[in-house]
């Protein structure tokens, strides 16, 4: 069954889906093990793995001059989906993305997951190199998401990206993509950036995800707003609990979304972590249960150092 099968799927029940990260590079799988046996419990709907590629990183040499050197932190993500699948038997569904990737290692991670049958994608851009003012593409690689969406079409289609035939096609892949209420940070207003949506759901996208948001306010006039412009895809709201104190600061600063005044006045009164971590907990449920009553049936947790604060809440959501 497909992850929009699972969406789409009539139910009064409330339902799950949570992002994990692949390992640190040579720390193994262990710590990953533990949050997805902390989180099976709550009968997830799928897991998704995030994607990482190659970074330029600048260490020291004795000579005390800079030596540049493309490294991966986080590598793995196919043979971790692979792993989960296998062991859990939840469905799984690895980013594929552009950033770091030519057309032809994408074409080698579609085959991959072809042979793991592994048939879920998220499909994103993905993030820009730290380096970089704005996104860069790999030389021989996409731009957008809407390139990269359009290289899967033709693989399902039965075609390489070179336009040769596929010998013996494999099961079609089907996929997501992310959406964001407060818009993208490089999309000069929420129309255009939306617009870019529209087309992703014309070029076959099933659902989109979307990042994480603390104000549903938000959120309800996104859904709103995209109906209005023939966007008709399920939107996944994308949740992640407040779990320290530094993160009222750090999450609007990388995920480009904004504290509510009610949330940032109490998270400043918090003298812990824990008290931070107790306070996101009682927002996220908030959130979810004001979600739920307006008729959501699926909600997307984003687990990164929040595994026991998302646990927590859907303990309690259920």
């Amino acid at each position: 069954m497909t992850v929009a099968d699972l969406i789409n799927r009539k139910t009064d029940g409330r339902r799950f889906s949570f992002e994990v990260l692949p390992p640190l590079k040579g720390t193994g799988t262990g710590r990953l093990f533990a949050t997805i046996d902390r989180l099976a419990e709550f009968d997830p709907m799928f897991v998704n793995i995030t994607t990482h590629h190659s970074e330029f990183v600048y260490r020291q040499m004795e000579n005390g001059l800079l030596q540049r050197r493309r490294i991966r932190r986080r590598p793995g993500t196919i043979a971790i989906a692979a792993a989960i699948q296998n062991k859990y038997h939840i469905p799984v569904q690895p980013h594929v993305i552009c950033s770091g990737a030519t057309v032809e290692d994408i074409e080698y991670e579609l085959l991959d997951l072809q042979f793991l049958n592994i048939s879920n994608l998220l499909l994103l851009r993905g993030d820009k190199a730290r380096e970089d003012s704005r996104f860069v593409p790999t030389p021989g690689g996409h731009e957008h998401t809407t390139d990269l969406i359009r290289q899967v079409n033709r693989f399902n289609g039965g075609f390489f990206a070179d336009g040769s035939p596929i010998k013996c096609p494999g099961t079609r892949f089907d996929y997501g993509v992310a959406c964001y209420p407060e818009k993208h940070e490089e999309a000069p207003n929420l129309e255009m950036d939306m617009a870019r949506l529209k087309e992703k759901q014309d070029l076959g996208a099933s659902y989109a995800v979307t990042q994480l948001f603390y104000d549903n306010a938000k959120y309800f006039a996104f859904v709103e707003k995209a109906r209005a412009m023939g966007i008709t895809i399920p939107i996944i709201p994308g949740i992640k609990p407040l779990a320290k104190l530094s993160q009222l600061t750090v999450v609007p600063k990388t995920f480009h979304c904004d504290i509510p005044m009610e949330l940032a006045a109490e998270a400043v009164r918090c003298k812990t972590d824990e008290e931070a971590r107790r306070l996101g907990v009682e927002w996220a449920v908030a959130q979810c249960k004001e979600l739920y009553r307006h008729g959501v049936h699926n909600i997307h947790f984003y687990t990164v150092s929040a595994v026991e604060s998302v646990a927590e809440v859907a303990r309690r959501l259920l």
